[in-house]
């Protein structure tokens, strides 16, 4: 994968790449099993609801308040948040890679991620993120999401630096296409090994 310019600026996403994902079908069918829930009228309420949370506008308990606590319950909120926020792992080395980058090439690193607030919130202090990331640009809150293009435009502002020199990794195809159509060169994350060599391909080795 031959890259043309040099890159002074890495945006990543979180869920997917960093980290786990913090809250996907996978995490969330855990939750069915665990506290028994009605797996498909958990999964409607949540649709109606997850995406005003993502994007900022609802709290952690509203969203609670109207997927799992709208009926009576043998376990306290405190126990299904926490185990919504246990759901959240480090990928294998990958933010060693991407902290070791930084030192290296002196890299600027910007998040680009669709992460709810609380979550956001529980990731970066539980796994030191702002020591490796200088900007988040999460939709909890800037209040636009990907595959919006806008959330794209608007990293790019904030990290000042030019379309040309950012290197995005990303692991949605459909997320690395979009911010294509706004200049920026992406990556799509599939395992460490992978991404190390677009990464060294880039002139990032």
């Amino acid at each position: 994968m031959k890259m043309r310019s040099h890159v002074s600026c890495l945006f990543v996403d979180i869920g997917g790449v960093l980290l786990s994902d913090g809250w996907d079908f996978r995490a969330r069918r855990r939750a069915v099993r665990a506290f028994h829930l009605d797996g498909p009228q958990f999964e409607e309420r949540h649709r109606m609801v997850f995406d005003a949370y993502e994007e900022g506008r609802l709290s952690l308990d509203f969203y609670l308040d109207h997927t799992v606590f709208h009926a009576k319950r043998a376990f306290t909120r405190g126990q299904f948040k926490a185990f919504m926020f246990a759901q959240s792992k480090p990928i294998p080395g990958m933010l060693e890679c991407v902290a070791d980058l930084k030192a290296r090439h002196g890299l600027k690193v910007v998040v680009v991620s669709n992460e709810a607030r609380e979550l956001n919130h529980h990731r970066i202090q539980s796994f030191g993120l702002g020591a490796v990331v200088d900007v988040f640009v999460s939709s909890c809150y800037v209040g636009l999401r990907k595959p919006d293009p806008a959330i794209f435009r608007l990293a790019l502002d904030l990290a000042q630096s030019p379309v040309a020199q950012v290197l995005y990794v990303e692991n949605t195809p459909f997320f690395v296409q979009v911010a294509k159509t706004v200049g920026i060169r992406g990556i799509l994350h599939q395992d460490l090994k992978s991404t190390q060599a677009a990464l060294a391909a880039a002139g990032l080795d």
